[in-house]
C-alpha cells in the first residue's frame, strides 16, 4: 500500500506513508495524472479521492489509503505512472487506520508488517518535482508543460517562473501552423486496436436499405404498452442478437496464436461510443439475457457511463460483437472497423424520410 518511514518533529512521533499506484487490473501497466483533487499541505481522510489518473481503458479515481497532511505530490498533470511507483507522501502523528476501499494488489486485511516487507521490493521512491510557487505550477500545466521535464535554474534544485518561460519562448519560435498532441493513455490505446484491427482483419462490407417504418412504429407501441420509452439503438441491439441466434458463426472472435475462431454461447454486446477522449466500446455482458426493456435501460445507461468516463475498465473487454451507430453523425453508411479480435460488427446509419417503392408505387418510408 506503501513506504512507512517515521521521525520525531518538536518531540512527537511522526509517521509518512507513500501511496503507491495500484495494479488497476486488465494487464494495465501505467497511468496518467488527469487531474488533482489536493495540494501539498491539505489533509486528506482515508479513502477520499485524491487524484483522477487515465489508462489504456479508462478514467480511474483513486482513494488514498490512509489520512494525514499532503507532504509531496510525485508527479503533475499530464505525467505518467507505472504500478509501484509513488503516488502521493501523507504524513501523520499517529499509525494510519487501514483502509476499506480495496484496490487490485492492495489487500487490506493483512497485517501491517506484511505488507511492510512487501513494499520494500517495489522500486525506490522518485524524488519530487520541486516547484515551490502554485503560480509556476498553475503556468504549466495550463499550457501542457510537464515540469518533470524542465531543468531547474533555482537555488536547490528548484524550478521557477523562468525555466516555464523558457519553454514557452522556444515553442512560440516553432511554425504558428503546426501544434503536437502526444498520443497518450485511452487515446494511444484506441489507435493501436484499431491498426491491429485493420492490419489483420480484411473488410467485407454488406450495405443494405431498409425501410424502417415498422421499426419506428414498434419503438412507439412497446412505449405505449409498458408505459417505458425504449430507444432505437436499443431494438437494434435486439434485432442484432436475434441474428446472432441464426447465425452464431458472426459471433465468434479468431485466435491467430492458436489457429483456432472461438464461438461463443452467450452474446457480451459492444456499444460503440463516441466521447471526448475518443472511441469507447464498453459490452454488455450477458445481453441476450435480458429482455427488450432492461436491453434498452442497460443500453442508455452503457453510452451515459461512457461518455461520463465514469465506467471502469473491465467494462471495456469481453466483447463478442459490436454495435455502431454512426447514423448520430448524421450519415447513411461507412465501413466500421472491426473490434478486434470480433469477427464481425453492425453498423447502422441514419432514419430519414425518403421515397420507397411499396406494392409497385412510390411512397414515402423511412
Amino acid at each position: 500500500m506503501g513506504r512507512p518511514t517515521r521521525h520525531r518533529l518538536g518531540g512527537r512521533r511522526v509517521s509518512e506513508q507513500t501511496f503507491l499506484l495500484p495494479d488497476l487490473g486488465e494487464g494495465l501497466t501505467e497511468a496518467q495524472i488527469t487531474e488533482w483533487k489536493v495540494n501539498v499541505g491539505d489533509t486528506v481522510a482515508v479513502d477520499q479521492v485524491i487524484v483522477d489518473v487515465e489508462t489504456a481503458k479508462a478514467v480511474v479515481a483513486l482513494p488514498v489509503p490512509f489520512a494525514g497532511i499532503v507532504v509531496a505530490l510525485h508527479g503533475d498533470a499530464g505525467s505518467t505512472l507505472t504500478v509501484g511507483a509513488p503516488v502521493i507522501t501523507v504524513a501523520s502523528q499517529h499509525q494510519p487506520a487501514a483502509s476499506g476501499n480495496v484496490l487490485i494488489g492492495y489487500g487490506t486485511g493483512e497485517p501491517h508488517r506484511r505488507r511492510r516487507r512487501a513494499s520494500t521490493a517495489r522500486p525506490a521512491a522518485a524524488p519530487a518535482v520541486k516547484v515551490i510557487s502554485p503560480a509556476v505550477r498553475k503556468l504549466a500545466r495550463d499550457n501542457g508543460i510537464e515540469v518533470s521535464r524542465l531543468s531547474p535554474t533555482g537555488a536547490c534544485g528548484i524550478i521557477t517562473r523562468a525555466d516555464v518561460d523558457r519553454t514557452l519562448g522556444a515553442r512560440a519560435s516553432a511554425p504558428p501552423d503546426e501544434q503536437r498532441i502526444p498520443i497518450t493513455g485511452l487515446r494511444k490505446a484506441i489507435a493501436e486496436k484499431l491498426s491491429i484491427s485493420r492490419r489483420e482483419i480484411p473488410d467485407v462490407t454488406i450495405w443494405v436499405d431498409v425501410d424502417a417504418t415498422a421499426l419506428v412504429d414498434a419503438k412507439n407501441a412497446i412505449a405505449k404498452a409498458t408505459k417505458h420509452e425504449v430507444s432505437l439503438p436499443s431494438l437494434l441491439a435486439r434485432f442484432a442478437i436475434a441474428g446472432l441466434r441464426e447465425f452464431p458463426e458472426l459471433n465468434s472472435s479468431v485466435d491467430t496464436g492458436r489457429s483456432e475462431i472461438v464461438r461463443y454461447h452467450h452474446v457480451n454486446l459492444g456499444i460503440a461510443v463516441q466521447t471526448s477522449r475518443g472511441l469507447l466500446v464498453p459490452v454488455i455482458e450477458g445481453a441476450d439475457t435480458l429482455d427488450t426493456v432492461a436491453l434498452s435501460d442497460a443500453v442508455s445507461q452503457t453510452v451515459r457511463g461512457a461518455r461520463d468516463g465514469k465506467l471502469p475498465p473491465s467494462r471495456l473487454s469481453r466483447g463478442t460483437f459490436t454495435l455502431n451507430n454512426y447514423g448520430v453523425f448524421g450519415v447513411d453508411g461507412s465501413t466500421p472497423i472491426s473490434n478486434h479480435p470480433e469477427v464481425a460488427i453492425l453498423g447502422v446509419g441514419r432514419i430519414v424520410d425518403r421515397a420507397w417503392v411499396v406494392d409497385g408505387e412510390v411512397a414515402c418510408a423511412r
